[in-house]
């Protein structure tokens, strides 16, 4: 099986009005030049035509670009005087805290944005891995850090990130594999591409009712079609699990499908 591939985007420094959505944050991070912009902003406010001159570009591109992260919510612009009196000038920071994943391998396929926490160092402790807890203790109530202390900071930070990471990968890994024997099942046992698109959607979700518009809308069913479609696939799993489970499953007729799946004991194979 072949490993899934990650990828994590994360930037800001403070916790504001969250990125419209994922596919707004995906279409602007998808050029080059933006993200280079980004990485400067990061760092520090810049002008406009220091930015042009930092990554040799015009200042007209910059500014197009920097007015369509702004539009995404990637960063704000303020006026500040001029340090040789003329008329104010605009600076472009970075004011958003999200990280953006996408894990994709056979039988996977997560893509997310989350926020980051907002909070200093004593209200994010809580949620923070005991290692971090001698980092948490230095920093507190500090408004300033030296380049040294706070390298070596990072450099611990930076290995606490990927030792979690490396579980991380290794769970996704798990995931990966398990939908891998569940779509061999899926294959299987259900002949037709709208039962296994409904089960697969069950699947991907596991902990969320089903929206059967949207699903009946995604295969352009009636409402008849798509309530013989739902018998079709709760008789098959209810089957599925009495096998399995190796007794009768009785339920109602007008049980939900699935918030029962998986509830009753089962025999190990």
């Amino acid at each position: 099986m072949s490993d899934a591939f990650k990828g994590c985007l994360c930037l800001g420094n403070s916790e504001l009005s969250s990125v419209e959505d994922i596919d707004t944050a995906l279409t602007l991070l998808q050029n080059k030049l933006r993200r280079q912009i980004l990485e400067r902003l990061v760092r520090e406010p810049h002008y406009p035509m220091q930015l042009a001159d930092l990554l040799d570009v015009s200042q007209q591109a910059i500014v197009k670009h920097l007015r369509e992260l702004e539009r995404g919510n990637f960063v704000t612009k303020m006026k500040v005087a001029s340090e040789k009196g003329g008329p104010p000038r605009t600076i472009y920071s970075v004011q958003q805290s999200i990280s953006l994943r996408i894990d994709l391998g056979p039988d996977l396929f997560l893509c997310e944005q989350r926020s980051l926490p907002a909070g200093g160092p004593m209200r994010l402790s809580n949620r923070l891995p005991n290692a971090t807890e001698h980092v948490v203790q230095a920093v507190s109530g500090r408004k300033k850090i030296s380049v040294g202390e706070g390298m070596a900071h990072i450099q611990h930070l930076s290995g606490v990130l990927e030792e979690i990471d490396a579980q991380r990968d290794a769970v996704i890994a798990l995931h990966q594999h398990i939908r891998n024997r569940i779509s061999a099942g899926v294959d299987s046992d259900f002949e037709h591409y709208d039962q296994r698109t409904m089960v697969h959607s069950l699947i991907e979700a596991p902990e969320r009712k089903l929206d059967l518009t949207d699903l009946r809308r995604e295969l352009q069913l009636g409402q008849t079609e798509m309530a013989t479609l739902l018998d079709e696939v709760r008789n098959r799993l209810e089957r599925q699990l009495s096998e399995r489970a190796g007794h009768i499953v009785a339920v109602p007729n007008n049980s939900n499908l699935r918030f029962w799946l998986g509830s009753l004991p089962r025999k190990k194979e």
